[in-house]
């Protein structure tokens, strides 16, 4: 079914449809919490992914550390930052990387209200311009 909020680009609502889609992907990125998970995704990262059944393309999506497409196939983004970490890697710099802005940029963004929402609305004004 289609959602009116899916016209919102660059966002993945964590809905429950979402949140089935992406339950054992959430379950692994979960799991960087624990030391010993850590650990053992260190020493065997295939070996590790290998114990929670996600899809093909969750699995690359770890791999490849595709932080937006981690979402899209129904991460959650708190759930998602424990990996980053994981990585040493800030939620402000994931932030900043999954909108294509440095750290810098994305600070500075932040602090003067946000990303303008001029032509980030709705996809479909981008097909009126």
């Amino acid at each position: 079914m289609e959602k009116n909020y899916e016209d919102i680009p660059g966002t993945y609502v964590f809905d429950a449809d979402r949140s089935r889609e992406g339950y054992h992907l959430n379950m692994f990125c979960i799991s960087m919490r624990q030391a010993k998970n850590r650990e053992a995704m260190k020493e065997d990262p295939e070996a590790y992914l290998a114990k929670y059944p996600m899809t093909e393309e969750q699995r690359q999506a770890v791999r490849d550390r595709d932080w937006n497409r981690l979402l899209e196939l129904g991460g959650n983004i708190y759930y998602t930052s424990k990996l980053a970490a994981f990585d040493g890697i800030t939620f402000q710099d994931l932030a900043a990387m999954m909108t294509g802005v440095s750290r810098e940029e994305y600070r500075d963004m932040m602090l003067n209200g946000g990303r303008s929402i001029e032509g980030n609305r709705y996809k479909s004004e981008w097909e009126k311009s």
